[in-house]
């Protein structure tokens, strides 16, 4: 059996660690059945060959492809850059592909789709997503409620839906919570492999990057606590079954 390429971005080890732990765990996935990058610290091999592997899944980070190049550092731009470099491949020979948050901004801005911070950011916490007419039909939405509660936290989002795609997931803060292209490749602004545990970290880590006022940490650890969120991690499992 092939293995998932899991790529990462995140420069922050104690962050890096916990989603790809959350990764393994909520996609069913052993470490054996994997091959992990991390992009803030690597680069990809010049032969990589997507072909040797089953899928690809991009986790999320701090960075925004809608970002003027200028702001953004070093690492930013060669991660930007390698992932974009996949995407051709990607999206002409229909390889499974599951983007997590920055994902759908790399595979928005691949596609000349509009991503921008002009609208529907979220601030860190959960939101109330709804599955699309196209989205009861697709199978990675198999056993996910139709309205159902997912983590996120973002600055940037698509403002509209690329040309030739399904829209698959809305909420009302977010209108483009899921989409796809051609039969496997997805994105979502959501996060599939968050929990409370994960979230928590990750408050932590970014109290100081703009995604909240630093004195909000301890509420919004204890508003991820009470949040009953389960369903965002059948999409990732599903991936993983259905590519795997």
């Amino acid at each position: 059996m092939k293995p998932f390429l899991i790529l990462q971005l995140r420069p922050e080890t104690e962050a890096s660690d916990s989603e790809f732990e959350a990764i393994l765990r909520k996609g069913g996935l052993s470490t054996d059945a994997v091959h992990r990058v991390r992009l803030d610290q690597e680069s990809l091999e010049a032969d990589l060959d997507l072909d040797d592997y089953a899928g690809v899944i991009v986790g999320g980070g701090p960075g925004c492809v809608s970002d003027a190049p200028e702001k953004k550092s070093d690492v930013e731009a060669r991660i930007e850059a390698q992932v974009l470099g996949l995407m051709p491949v990607i999206t002409q020979t229909d390889k499974p592909f599951l983007g997590c948050c920055y994902g759908i901004g790399i595979l928005g801005k691949h596609l000349d789709g509009d991503v921008s911070k002009r609208a529907f950011g979220e601030p860190v916490g959960t939101s109330d997503c709804e599955i699309t007419a196209d989205g009861k039909e697709d199978a990675l939405l198999d056993g996910v409620p139709t309205a159902f509660t997912a983590f996120v936290g973002h600055k940037e989002a698509l403002q509209a839906l690329p040309e030739g795609c399904r829209h698959l997931v809305r909420s009302d803060t977010c209108p483009f919570q899921m989409f796809k292209h051609g039969e496997n490749v997805y994105a979502t602004q959501f996060h599939p492999e968050a929990d409370a545990n994960g979230f928590e970290t990750r408050i932590r880590i970014y109290r100081d990057r703009g995604y909240f006022p630093p004195e909000d940490a301890d509420s919004l650890i204890e508003m991820c606590r009470a949040a009953d969120v389960f369903a965002p991690e059948i999409v990732l499992r599903n991936f993983v079954t259905r590519f795997g």
